[in-house]
């Protein structure tokens, strides 16, 4: 393993993280530069549209792309050492007991031949010598953490056996059965209805004050985000546009990309006879982003840019506020009236 001083480091500080995949059609750039930081008891949200490589840089985060097939750069340094460089068998030391994940769909994660209690006996048995009693306990105690019902007798079920939601639930549990300082959620509440979501959010939520960890969400509803988040980070075609607190991103946004997602959020305070107003075009290819800025192909303000700098010069992030950064090429003012003029039409107050 890699050793880092951690002194003075946050808990994670993932720095200029990139991802290429090498295609018959040509390099795909899934994460481009990516950079944050996040600390112990902290929840980190990370949103975009799909495509924008958000589960990319979780998977590069947890170890998970194979470097056979891909070139991994950047650093991730994790509690004093740099995941990125650390080896495969360093790598499954630390998933499943000081760092976890939750993946969008339990049914793809959960073997489906095996019971429920068996795959969670096996997690703790995988970095644990415990005896097979504490273990069925420890899982035991961990389905009735999450809210399984009668957890003893639904130890020896299926998954087939459980809702979506339940299933999602036994997910957490296997996540966080090892007490994980550490825990990415990819899309954790896709597919479920409303209420299961909110139980989900509210029991990641509970489960991270009770365990003091550090959370990366990764969704693209903006709901949750307000709800739970401490962070927010901002991607589009594979590279942060704006980073910041959650009051920064949805009271203070700069980033016309940003501006344009809180938009496109229908609003529960409103009777509206006609449709969103959805961002116009679609999302660049990771095969041949643009060259400069990656959102100027959508972007209704590049024409307040002087020198064409928006199609030619890839624009760095820059201090906007404390902790607040964006990547864009509109002057400040520019960037305020747009902004001004969305959060007027939210109904919320701007600078």
């Amino acid at each position: 393993m890699t050793e880092i001083s951690n002194v003075q480091r946050p808990f994670l500080e993932v720095s200029d993280l990139a991802v290429q995949f090498p295609t018959e059609d040509g390099i795909v750039h899934a994460v481009d530069g990516v950079s944050f930081s996040i600390e112990r008891g902290q929840t980190l949200a990370i949103v975009g549209e799909s495509g924008s490589g958000k589960s990319v840089t979780a998977q590069a985060v947890m170890g998970l792309i194979n470097k056979r097939n891909a070139d991994v750069s950047g650093q991730a340094i994790f509690d004093g050492e740099d995941l990125v460089a650390m080896s495969d068998e360093g790598l499954r030391k630390l998933r499943g007991s000081k760092m976890a994940m939750i993946f969008q769909d339990p049914m793809s994660s959960l073997h489906p031949f095996y019971r429920i209690g068996d795959q969670l006996t096996e997690a703790v048995n995988a970095h644990h010598k415990v005896s097979k009693a504490d273990a069925r306990e420890r899982a035991i105690e961990m389905l009735h953490k999450v809210g399984i019902p009668l957890p003893a007798k639904r130890f020896d079920d299926y998954p087939h056996q459980f809702s979506g939601g339940m299933r999602q639930r036994v997910m957490i549990a296997m996540a966080l059965i090892n007490s994980p300082s550490l825990l990415i959620a990819d899309e954790p509440t896709t597919a479920l209805d409303v209420t299961v979501q909110a139980q989900i959010i509210e029991l990641i939520s509970q489960l991270q004050q009770e365990f003091d960890t550090a959370v990366i969400l990764i969704t693209h509803d903006l709901g949750i985000v307000a709800e739970v988040a401490d962070e927010v980070a901002v991607m589009y075609g594979a590279r942060i546009v704006e980073r910041g607190s959650v009051d920064d991103i949805f009271y203070h946004p700069q980033m016309p990309y940003t501006l344009g997602l809180l938009a496109s959020v229908p609003r529960l305070n409103e009777v509206r006879s006609d449709r969103l107003d959805p961002i116009p075009g679609n999302p660049p290819s990771p095969i041949r982003l643009p060259a400069g800025c990656v959102f100027n192909p959508r972007c209704a303000h590049q024409d307040q840019v002087a020198d064409d700098l928006c199609r030619t010069v890839r624009p760095a992030l820059q201090n906007v506020g404390p902790a607040h950064q964006v990547r864009c090429h509109l002057p400040a003012t520019e960037r305020q009236a747009a902004a001004d003029l969305t959060l007027s039409l939210l109904g919320r107050p701007g600078r």
